[in-house]
């Protein structure tokens, strides 16, 4: 595969290398020179940006407030 460098020293890296690695826009690298080779390591997101936003939608305080709820009944049968 061929790629040519811009007048803005920018690189187009081919579809199927894009599609195969699962590089998506604004996908960061790592360049390195090795040998005389330019070297590109994606850099994949960040464990807090996997985690940012996981738990959007749910309300953790109501879900342990309901189970505090529901473990009081039993606590009140054992110590009247």
């Amino acid at each position: 595969m061929l790629a040519r460098l811009s007048s803005k020293g920018q690189i187009v890296i081919p579809k199927e290398v894009r599609e195969s690695l699962g590089l998506e826009r604004g996908t960061e690298f790592h360049v390195q020179v090795e040998a005389g080779r330019i070297v590109l390591q994606p850099i994949g997101p960040s464990v807090i940006d996997k985690l940012c936003g996981m738990l959007t939608g749910l309300d953790l305080l109501n879900q342990l407030e309901n189970e505090h709820r529901q473990e009081r009944p039993d606590e009140a049968a054992v110590h009247p």
